[in-house]
């Protein structure tokens, strides 16, 4: 049962990647681009809880963590960016 639940949930992660990596190329604005960079890395931490879960293995949650936290200062430092209009 386990196994299955984790091939489904792998499968529409994937998918869920696609499409946001497909916005991510085609999106018009900055804006957007960034918007969809940060889907993909929260789609990206997903994986690795993911990967973290089957091989049983603790570390990877803390590099999902760190990742999280990378990601959040990225979005964060854009914002600021957009907000000064340079």
């Amino acid at each position: 049962m386990v196994d299955g639940l984790v091939i489904v949930s792998a499968l529409f992660t994937g998918v869920a990647f696609l499409l946001t990596l497909w916005r991510f190329v085609k999106g018009p604005t900055a804006v957007d681009r960034v918007v969809a960079f940060d889907v993909l890395t929260i789609i990206s931490i997903t994986l690795i809880v993911l990967i973290a879960w089957v091989s049983d293995r603790g570390i990877y949650l803390d590099v999902a963590l760190v990742y999280a936290l990378l990601s959040f200062l990225g979005v964060i430092a854009f914002a600021r960016y957009q907000e000064r209009g340079f």
